[in-house]
C-alpha cells in the first residue's frame, strides 16, 4: 500500500537523525562488547512489569553478559500518559534508547524521524512476523520497529451465570443464539439493577468497529488516485454495524452506557457482568487482577469466539506492541541487540506459554489448538486494523470515534454522527504533523 510522502524537511530530519547515529554506531561496533560502558534506557510498559517481569530479567541477564559494563535501566510507563511523556523526552536530552509503543501509535513516530531504522534479519522469526502487527512497523518498504505481541479480542463470560440463566456453561455458537442467551441471563439476575448480561461500554470504539467490520465496513480506505486517505463511517455498512453495536449498549449495559472499556474486567470481577468483549489476556484479570481481581472466579471465567452478525465470529482488532530504537540515540547498536534477545523465538516461547499470542505465525499456531488460547488465536487471521495512516494518531488523540458513539447514545441520528464524524477523521487522517 502506498503513502503520502512525508514533507520534505520531515526525510531530510530523518536522515540526518539516522546518519548521526549510524556513525556512532559503526564507531562503537568496532569495539569489544566487554569494553563497551554506559547506560541502556528502555521503557517498556506496565504489563511488562505486572504479568512477565522473568522475561525482563532474563533479556537484561543475556545482555549483561555481552555487554557487562552497560547498565541496562529499564523504566516502566503507563498507556495513559506515555505518550506525553515520550513526546516530551523527545523534545529535549533525555530520552530512552529503546520504546514500547502500541501499534497504532508507531506510525506517527515513524513519519517524524523519531524511530531508528532497524534491518529484520536480526531478529527471530521476522519472516512469520504476524502481517497485521509488521505492517505497523513498515514505511516505503523499510522497517523501524520490532513486533513484539499481538492481542485479539474474544468473548469473556462467567460460566455460572450462562448455566443459572440458560443450563449451559458454553457460550453460543450464532449471535441469534447469544442474545437468546443473554436475555434469560438478564432475568435470571435482573433483581440487581446494576447487572449487565453483557457489559458493552459506549465509548468502546474498537468493539464498534469490530461490528462495522463484520458488515463489511471500514474506518477509511485509501484512495489510490488521489494518493490519500478518505474516511468511510457514512457508508451504508459501515453504519450498520455501529447501529447494531449501539442498539447491543442500549439494550443489555445497565451500567454507565458513557465509559470505556478500561474497568471492565473490573466490572466482571465484581460479578457485575456474565459477557464481556476484550483481550484475552483480561479473563486473567478478572481472576486475578493486582488490584481489583476475584480469586473467587477462579475456574469459572471462560473465553470463545463471539459471536457476530451474519452467523459468523465477530471479527477482532489485531492489537499489540511494538519495540523500537529512538533515532536520536547514540545507543542503536545495543538498543537492537537488547530488543533481539526480548523479542528472541526463546523469549517469544515464554509469552506464549502464559497464552500471550507471540509476534510470529509459527509460533502462534500451536495457541490455535489450545483450549486456553483458540479463540483469541484464531481471531488473528481474520482481524482487522485501524487505517495506517499519517494522521490517524491525530484522530485517537481527538477522540472522534467516542464523541460519535456517545452523540449516538445522547439521541443524535447515526447518520447525522457518521457524516460529523467522517468530516473530522478527514481534516486529520492525512496530516503528517
Amino acid at each position: 500500500m502506498k503513502r503520502r510522502l512525508i514533507s520534505a524537511i520531515g526525510v531530510a530530519g530523518m536522515m540526518i537523525s539516522l546518519a548521526a547515529c549510524g556513525g556512532s554506531d559503526d564507531k562503537a561496533s568496532e569495539q569489544d562488547p566487554k569494553d563497551r560502558k554506559g547506560e541502556l534506557t528502555v521503557w517498556l510498559m506496565v504489563d511488562a512489569q505486572s504479568s512477565w517481569p522473568e522475561l525482563v530479567d532474563q533479556a537484561n541477564a543475556d545482555f549483561n553478559k555481552k555487554y557487562p559494563g552497560v547498565k541496562v535501566n529499564v523504566q516502566y510507563q503507563q498507556w495513559a500518559d506515555k505518550t506525553k511523556k515520550l513526546d516530551a523526552a523527545l523534545s529535549g536530552d533525555s530520552f530512552p534508547d529503546v520504546v514500547e509503543l502500541g501499534n497504532t501509535e508507531t506510525m506517527t513516530y515513524i513519519l517524524n524521524g523519531a524511530l531508528g531504522e532497524i534491518d529484520p534479519k536480526k531478529y527471530d522469526n521476522s519472516d512469520t512476523w504476524i502481517k497485521g502487527l509488521a505492517d505497523t512497523c513498515s514505511y516505503e518498504g523499510k522497517m523501524y520497529c520490532v513486533p513484539y505481541y499481538a492481542g485479539a479480542r474474544v468473548a469473556i463470560y462467567n460460566k455460572d451465570m450462562f448455566k443459572a440463566g440458560t443450563g449451559s456453561d458454553q457460550m453460543p455458537g450464532t449471535e441469534a443464539e447469544l442474545l437468546e442467551a443473554l436475555d434469560k441471563v438478564q432475568d435470571k439476575y435482573k433483581s440487581d439493577n446494576a447487572f449487565s448480561s453483557l457489559y458493552l461500554p459506549g465509548r468502546y470504539w474498537y468493539a464498534a468497529m469490530s461490528y462495522v467490520a463484520a458488515y463489511g465496513g471500514q474506518i477509511a480506505t485509501y484512495d489510490e488516485g488521489a494518493k490519500e486517505w478518505k474516511a468511510s463511517l457514512s457508508t451504508p455498512e459501515a453504519q450498520q454495524g455501529i447501529q447494531h453495536f449501539v442498539d447491543l449498549v442500549e439494550k443489555y449495559n445497565n451500567g454507565d452506557q458513557t465509559k470505556d472499556e478500561q474497568d471492565h474486567a473490573n466490572v466482571m470481577a465484581n460479578e457485575k457482568a456474565a459477557l464481556l468483549y476484550g483481550n484475552g489476556w483480561e479473563a486473567g484479570s478478572v481472576v486475578d487482577g493486582e488490584a481489583n481481581g476475584n480469586p473467587e472466579l477462579e475456574g469459572k471465567i471462560a473465553t470463545a469466539g463471539m459471536p457476530g452478525p451474519e452467523g459468523k465470529t465477530l471479527p477482532s482488532f489485531i492489537g499489540g506492541s511494538d519495540l523500537a530504537t529512538i533515532s536520536k540515540s547514540d545507543n542503536q547498536d545495543l538498543a537492537q541487540d537488547w530488543i533481539s534477545m526480548f523479542t528472541s523465538e526463546k523469549a517469544q516461547a515464554a509469552l506464549a506459554a502464559k497464552d500471550i499470542l507471540p509476534n510470529n505465525t509459527e509460533q502462534l499456531e500451536p495457541l490455535k489448538s489450545k483450549p486456553e488460547t483458540a479463540p483469541i488465536a484464531n481471531a488473528v487471521p481474520d482481524a482487522w486494523f485501524t487505517p495506517i495512516a499519517p494522521g490517524w494518531a491525530a484522530v485517537e488523540k481527538k477522540e472522534t470515534l467516542e464523541t460519535m458513539l456517545l452523540d449516538i447514545l445522547k439521541g443524535t441520528s447515526v447518520a447525522d454522527a457518521t457524516k460529523k464524524a467522517d468530516e473530522e477523521i478527514n481534516s486529520l487522517i492525512n496530516e503528517t504533523a
